[in-house]
């Protein structure tokens, strides 16, 4: 089941990919993809609580749903590519077993503990 679902994860991020090459997105949006979302990250400087809130805005599927939805029903582009980015590399995460943090530690996920085998 596992591998299925990171499949099913591999599949949305190429999507994702393939989204912003459709609609001619800049070549700056791909290392974005990539890594601009880990940004959120710096909220574990105020530690493991504000640091999960801030790791989980950035990492959660449904914000990054509504951003695109809202994108393009408001006819705004950054909004769309905005939420593209953000459910591509929020799958890109799963695949590589990163999930949404629990506020005990960032290595604690939804999808298990990060390096516990």
């Amino acid at each position: 089941m596992k591998a299925i679902l990171k499949l099913e994860e591999l599949a949305m991020f190429l999507a994702c990919v393939y989204t912003l090459y459709l609609f001619d997105a800049a070549w700056w949006m791909y290392p974005v993809l990539l890594l601009g979302p880990d940004i959120s990250m710096l909220g574990y400087l105020a530690g493991n609580k504000v640091g999960a809130w801030s790791y989980n805005i950035f990492h959660h599927k449904g914000i990054a749903v509504l951003l695109l939805i809202t994108g393009v029903f408001a006819n705004v582009d950054e909004l769309f590519f905005t939420g593209v980015i953000l459910l591509g590399h929020a799958s890109m995460d799963r695949v590589a077993g990163y999930g949404l943090k629990y506020e005990n530690g960032f290595k604690f996920t939804h999808l298990g503990e990060i390096g516990k085998k």
